[in-house]
């Protein structure tokens, strides 16, 4: 046996090494970090109240950018022969699932707070807003547990929802946003020159639009009627108003403004992440009607790594768009998808001010599909104006 050979038999035995295993525990950090804002806000000075208070968004729109800036980007893909150890290792779905023990307790703390006869109001709403960047990123929790086939999971998914109210992204997102995904007819896929403000409330109605109409069909296929005990979409609203019912009957009337806040901001960050990840992609519409399946090209990527370590390596999103059963711990970088300028932290803001958000990426869109409006979902009110703006010629679009 040549040394070559020798080597090469000894590589094919080196078992693939996740540089991020012990890493990947950071996506507990969230609610930990909640934890220590809200004790800061309960035992620390009576001047640095507010801003223990306001923790959520400054960690999240200033510590996690910043951090991404510093440390940078990984682009490693795990190895093909890899991923079936990857997805059979318990440890990366027991992660998952941790998160939502620490969700509830954060929840409980937070109300508990706010609900106090010295809380201002003005400190319940920034109170909300800690806890609501705990709850945010608990629906992209919802988010990994709602692709695994089992029903435990499917449940787990509705738990991690039940504090926001948005149990409705079980059904709707796995069998409404991966179906219809860089469409002008998903209501979760931003289009080009639509402002995030006339998105969100395009995407919250559509979305709990289509995911009625998704158990209704479902049901129908059974013969059962939409009101009936197999009405996921029933189970998940009733552990919702079961919650917030206990909460309200544990914590009284004071609390409301914090569960008000703390629902509204995790959904409004959650779909700020929906509006990026697809702003303006669009799968090309074949000759008998239907789309083209869906490829890396059609959602937005990134490779930071401190945020892709906070949420599951959501900013991977094209190859989960592209291969949704995959787990967050063998999702892959692919050079020709389409890359973000940062990840999502630095994003987020941006995408609250249109003007901003436009100088940023309607370049790169524009860009990505070399010109020809025809290939861009975009959005019709903005068509003539988007025209005009850059230049574009009718017989193109």
């Amino acid at each position: 046996m040549n040394m070559q050979t020798q080597f090469n038999i000894e590589q094919a035995t080196v078992k693939f090494r996740d540089k991020k295993r012990h890493w990947w525990l950071l996506g507990l950090a969230v609610p930990a970090i909640a934890m220590s804002g809200l004790a800061g806000y309960q035992f620390g000075p009576k001047k640095t109240k507010k801003f223990f208070a306001s923790f959520g968004p400054l960690f999240l729109h200033g510590v996690i950018p910043s951090l991404d800036k510093l440390i940078g980007e990984d682009t490693e893909n795990p190895p093909v022969d890899a991923i079936a150890d990857l997805e059979a290792d318990p440890y990366y779905a027991r992660i998952v699932k941790l998160y939502i023990p620490l969700q509830y307790a954060t929840n409980v703390y937070g109300a508990y707070l706010a609900s106090r006869k010295n809380t201002s109001v003005a400190d319940q709403i920034l109170l909300g807003t800690l806890v609501g960047m705990v709850n945010g990123v608990a629906i992209n929790t919802a988010h990994e547990l709602s692709h695994k086939s089992g029903k435990l999971e499917h449940y787990l998914s509705h738990l991690a929802l039940v504090p926001s109210g948005y149990n409705h992204f079980r059904i709707e997102h796995p069998y409404g946003h991966h179906r219809r995904v860089a469409t002008p007819e998903d209501p979760a896929s931003s289009q080009f020159g639509e402002s995030f403000w006339k998105f969100l409330p395009r995407t919250v109605i559509g979305s709990f639009k289509s995911a009625i109409e998704i158990e209704k069909n479902r049901l129908e296929r059974k013969k059962l009627p939409f009101f009936s005990k197999e009405n996921e979409l029933i189970h998940g609203w009733a552990m919702s108003a079961i919650y917030h019912a206990v909460m309200l009957s544990k914590f009284g009337v004071r609390s409301i403004p914090f569960q008000m806040t703390q629902a509204a901001y995790a959904v409004t960050l959650f779909e700020s992440v929906n509006y990026i990840e697809h702003y303006g992609l669009k799968r090309q519409q074949l000759a008998n009607g239907k789309y083209e399946r869906t490829l890396p090209e059609h959602s937005w990527n990134n490779n930071n790594v401190v945020t892709n370590l906070f949420l599951y390596q959501l900013q991977r999103h094209s190859d989960h768009h592209a291969n949704p059963t995959r787990s967050f711990q063998t999702l892959r970088h692919f050079d020709d998808a389409p890359q973000l300028p940062a990840g999502y932290g630095a994003m987020i803001l941006p995408a609250f001010i249109p003007s901003w958000w436009s100088k940023i990426m309607d370049e790169r869109v524009i860009k990505h599909y070399k010109g020809d409006l025809s290939r861009i979902n975009v959005y019709p009110r903005a068509k003539e104006k988007l025209l005009e703006k850059y230049d574009l010629k009718h017989d193109a679009a």
